[in-house]
């Protein structure tokens, strides 16, 4: 298996040490096949995001806890428009185009080094999850602190309709005043989101040709992701529409049902899921190949709490929909699903760049029952197999991907702390704990499944937790 160990710095990172020209997959270059779009902006923001009752500033902007500015980074908006190709999109087949001229406007927003020596060369263009009919940029959210680390630039892209016009908390509704003008429905006569794949692309166009989105940056590499719903839309446009359009050089497709992929497609795809999924068995099963990866994390769920820790905050700021915890287990596995995610887009790179080939997984284990498939347990309630990250395999609770409950628990997993007995029983020492911690830790950065700096970060949050002392703080 390939090492992950993470170089120091971004100029010692195959993501930074080579910026080899672009590629496409195939034959015919996709300035011919995807048309650019007009590109306005930045559009400017009245005032600070929070302070504006008329929401004129981008719907979930960056929060002030995460201050890009101490990080090298500029966040703007921008909105584009154009002429898009309405498709269908057979299953596992090339889409089939079905009105051309559909005129479309749309946001995208976009956080960028504000030095161009920092920037790596690869943009990350998410597909925005609009499931709780908003624009949720989860990708940025889960790995904000290695993209910003690392030099990344970033474009969150609203394709759908829901994220875009549907009340209350679609765009042209939470902020008329900014975006009124947006419409990816045609006025009104296509509302099945059928339009959003070439507006998908044209995007991945724009981030490519005009300087002006990225403040005069040149990509060399440009990964499309996308989570949950985005990634089921992804896994339609990679089967569908890249062999057509050919803009993106990989793909990361994160917790949606995501497959199976067509076997013909050159570009490479890794895909990552939780418990939840496999729980609920949404992982269509495909083998591992010279395109494809699959991975899997053992005690995760779909929505993790730290990644509902940084969520919370926007939300809450911007007015938009309050979540409901009322599960019947204690909801959010505390897996912390960055540190896998982090180390997807490192390997990614390398496989997009040089054909270096990311590490293979062994998948969670299960057994089938009449209705579809059930997670084993062990004496501690936790799954077999998947990446097992220190929460899973020095534990000091029982994290899984399981739940139910009212709204989205079935998504929320569990997270149930283990009693003080059990774990003087495991860690009878402070050491004894942060040794098992380092362990699994070490394991996984040789395998390639953790970076070098989230690592570190396991490792010390360990040596300064209270397990296995006399007097351990309340475990969250």
């Amino acid at each position: 298996m390939a090492s992950a160990a993470e170089p120091p710095s971004s100029a010692a990172d195959p993501v930074a040490a080579e910026q080899a020209p672009r590629t496409t997959a195939g034959p015919v270059p996709a300035a011919e096949q995807v048309p650019t779009p007009n590109v306005t902006g930045p559009v400017r923001v009245a005032m600070p995001p929070g302070t504006d009752l008329t929401h004129n500033y981008p719907q979930l902007a960056a929060e002030p806890g995460f201050d890009l500015s101490q990080r090298g980074y500029v966040e703007e908006e921008y909105f584009f428009e154009g002429k898009a190709t309405r498709y269908d999109t057979p299953p596992m087949a090339d889409g089939v185009a079905l009105s051309t001229g559909n005129p479309y406007k749309t946001r995208m927003i976009v956080r960028r080094p504000d030095n161009p020596a920092k920037f790596n060369g690869v943009v990350v263009v998410e597909w925005v999850n609009v499931t709780s009919g908003y624009n949720l940029d989860v990708h940025w959210q889960e790995s904000r602190e290695y993209l910003t680390r690392e030099g990344y630039a970033y474009v969150g892209v609203s394709a759908q309709r829901v994220g875009v016009q549907q009340e209350p908390y679609g765009l042209t509704a939470w902020s008329p005043a900014r975006y009124g003008t947006l419409d990816v429905t045609a006025g009104g006569t296509i509302t099945d989101d059928s339009l959003s794949y070439d507006i998908f692309s044209q995007a991945g166009r724009a981030v490519q040709t005009n300087p002006a989105v990225l403040g005069g940056l040149r990509p060399t590499t440009t990964l499309a992701v996308g989570q949950s719903q985005s990634a089921s839309r992804l896994a339609q446009y990679y089967n569908s529409i890249h062999p057509l359009a050919q803009v993106y050089d990989g793909f990361m497709l994160f917790v949606g049902s995501g497959g199976p992929f067509r076997t013909d497609i050159p570009t490479k795809l890794l895909r990552i899921n939780t418990e939840t999924e496999v729980v609920l068995n949404r992982v269509p099963q495909q083998a591992d190949s010279e395109v494809f990866r699959s991975w899997e994390i053992a005690g995760d769920s779909h929505v993790d709490y730290w990644f509902m820790m940084n969520r919370m905050q926007g939300v809450a700021r911007d007015g938009l929909k309050p979540f409901s915890f009322t599960c019947d287990r204690p909801p959010l596995s505390h897996v912390d699903t960055k540190n896998v995610l982090n180390a997807g887009y490192h390997h990614l790179v390398d496989w997009v760049r040089h054909d270096k080939q990311p590490p293979t997984a062994q998948p969670i284990r299960t057994t089938p029952t009449p209705t579809g498939v059930a997670v084993p347990r062990d004496e501690n309630g936790l799954a077999f197999g998947g990446i097992r990250l220190a929460e899973v395999d020095a534990p000091i609770a029982t994290n899984t991907g399981e739940n139910s409950g009212q709204e989205l628990c079935r998504l929320y997993g569990s997270h149930q702390p283990f009693t003080a007995e059990k774990i003087a029983s495991l860690y009878p020492t402070h050491d004894a704990y942060v040794r098992a911690v380092r362990n699994v830790t070490k394991r996984n950065l040789q395998e390639g499944f953790i970076l070098q700096h989230d690592a570190d970060e396991t490792v010390r949050e360990a040596e300064a937790s209270r397990v296995g002392t006399s007097n351990p703080l309340p475990i969250p």
